[in-house]
């Protein structure tokens, strides 16, 4: 009997929650928790209305305390941003390829790394350089150092190196419509990793529904152009089952099925193969693969992390409109900021070992949000001991781009809330954690407070800031209108938000750092409405938290979606 077929003997059923149970006391508990997230924010909402008509004095102090937590969080999330940026710029200038390739050898570069040291340090004392090359090569030896340091630590914890020449990467490019155009460039950006094509496999991912008229011919011309390019270019044909929903994750699950059956014919193991869950849109930064294997291969709980590239939606940021562009870079921003904290979520297009997604049965098939689904279900089979790891370098995607303006602000609006839709993790992710008695209580209780926080300020702190912050004054009665309070209320919150504006302003700052290039359609006055865009915010955080209130409203009632909604994707020629 082989290892793998040993290994596939091992994989047991994992019983994660069914959102759609039929089981009486279980489906008492999953509406008794749906109903949780949009009764909180609809009692923040009328909670705040009413005070301010009763109790004007009270929803003052709520007010002013509030806008103190806004500057604070503020504060703290541009700090952690520009880390993330940072970060995100030393991962660019790193050769991960090299470093992959040395890894088996981790003592001998290490020595070859300090001798590197030595030469850029003689380099600095002898040679004659500009001020700029200075920087250039002392934050190079810097790099040098610090990986010198990391592999000396992993020599000394004899850590256990996988050989990345066994690593094969598999990269899943789900379609439900889109265009060969839109997939194409997609593909072309894994052809042009520095990792070996040789093992690198893609799995065209297309669904029965769509007409055989644009279907096939999509496939053909995809198949044609990478045929002979990569290890294998297999294309898969979902059927929607009985008790599935129409939706990515089922499109998903159905293709790894069909990647572990030509795998147990290949004789291929599971943990030597790495999964990528992509947008058939996501344009990979070239190193993305070596430096996702790196991290693969160097970790001995290589099984327990899911891998996260940083989002950008830069493929078509320049051709979109204004509200737009603000609402997806400030979206980028906060999964930067995501990226320096502990409890990091898998969002859109990430990676996973295929063992474990065959572990954990893969995507739950009657969900919408397989995107941060899988991290819940892989975090409830470890019992808590699961985390995502940043591959800090970005993955481009398209931004929201219609026909029309209206059609594309209106797609906009139905993407972000498919986004907050997410909330319908949080009964099933209670139902799996909280009964687990192997999962720390301090870890259940940060999970829950987090989730709920999160997605309860996404859906009522724009409400807050804009509109009902100011209710007190409109609802409060002339006695309270006569108070100091009353007459101190617009004054401290008009310094407060004045404050919060520095964290916008810097984000600003580095937005245009991280701007692609401008395409030469455009003039220098593109650049100008760039900036002046982001006059715009504070209507842009109304249209983020609209449809988060909107989704979070469908789950209260028990009017689910019935399917994924698919972006339409537009290029301007």
């Amino acid at each position: 009997m082989t290892e793998q077929k040993k290994n596939t003997e091992e994989y047991g059923p994992f019983a994660f929650p069914n959102p759609k149970t039929t089981d009486p006391k279980d489906r008492r508990i999953q509406r008794a928790l749906e109903i949780i997230p949009g009764t909180l924010s609809w009692s923040v909402v009328f909670g705040i209305i009413l005070t301010s008509w009763l109790a004007p004095l009270v929803a003052a102090t709520f007010v002013i305390i509030y806008d103190i937590y806004w500057l604070f969080l503020t504060a703290y999330v541009t700090l952690f941003s520009v880390l993330s940026y940072r970060g995100l710029k030393r991962g660019m200038r790193i050769n991960w390829w090299e470093r992959l390739a040395r890894s088996h050898k981790p003592e001998q570069y290490r020595l070859e790394l300090i001798d590197r040291a030595g030469y850029l340090l003689r380099v600095l004392r002898e040679e004659r350089m500009t001020l700029r090359q200075q920087a250039i090569v002392r934050r190079e030896r810097r790099e040098v150092l610090r990986h010198a340091k990391e592999l000396g630590e992993m020599t000394a914890k004899k850590v256990e190196i996988m050989d990345h020449r066994e690593i094969i990467h598999v990269v899943l490019m789900p379609t439900a419509g889109e265009d060969a155009e839109i997939i194409g460039p997609a593909i072309r950006s894994v052809a042009d990793s520095t990792f070996p094509k040789s093992q690198i496999i893609i799995i065209l991912a297309t669904e029965e529904r769509e007409p055989e008229e644009t279907r096939l011919p999509k496939v053909e011309a995809l198949t044609k152009m990478f045929h002979g390019v990569f290890r294998d270019f297999i294309v898969t044909t979902h059927e929607v089952a009985e008790g599935e929903l129409k939706c990515k994750a089922s499109n998903a699950a159905y293709a790894a099925r069909k990647l572990r059956t030509y795998l147990d014919e290949r004789g291929i193991s599971y943990d030597r193969v790495i999964f990528s869950n992509f947008d058939c849109d996501t344009v990979a930064h070239p190193e993305y693969f070596s430096a996702l294997a790196y991290h693969y291969v160097v970790n001995p709980d290589r099984l327990k992390r899911a891998y996260q590239p940083l989002p950008m939606y830069h493929n078509n940021l320049w051709d979109t409109n204004a509200l737009v562009r603000v609402t997806v870079t400030g979206s980028s921003f906060w999964h930067m900021y995501q990226g320096t904290r502990r409890e990091m979520v898998t969002f859109s297009s990430h990676s996973e070992p295929f063992d474990t997604l065959v572990r954990v049965g893969y995507w739950p098939v009657n969900m919408i949000s397989e995107d941060s689904v899988i991290y819940w279900k892989a975090f409830s089979y470890f019992h808590g001991d699961y985390k995502v790891q940043l591959i800090p370098l970005p993955v481009s995607l398209d931004a929201v781009l219609a026909d029309t303006y209206w059609k594309t602000l209106g797609n906009a609006y139905k993407q972000n809330r498919r986004w907050a839709y997410g909330i319908e993790n949080f009964p099933v992710m209670m139902r799996a954690l909280w009964p687990d008695k192997l999962v720390p209580l301090s870890k259940k209780i940060r999970v829950t407070e987090e989730t709920l926080e999160g997605h309860m300020s996404w859906a009522t702190a724009p409400l807050i800031l804009s509109f009902l912050g100011w209710l007190p004054l409109f609802l409060g009665g002339t006695a309270f209108n006569e108070s100091v309070l009353a007459h101190n209320l617009p004054v401290v919150t008009r310094i407060l938000m004045t404050l919060s504006m520095g964290g916008l302003v810097t984000l600003v700052f580095l937005s245009f750092l991280m701007l692609p290039k401008r395409p030469k359609r455009y003039g220098p006055w593109r650049t100008v409405f760039m900036f002046a865009q982001w006059f715009l915010a504070p209507f842009v955080s109304l249209l983020m938290a609209t449809p988060a209130l909107d989704a979070q409203t469908r789950i209260l009632r028990g009017k689910y979606f019935g399917e994924f909604w698919v972006t339409a994707k537009v290029r301007r020629k």
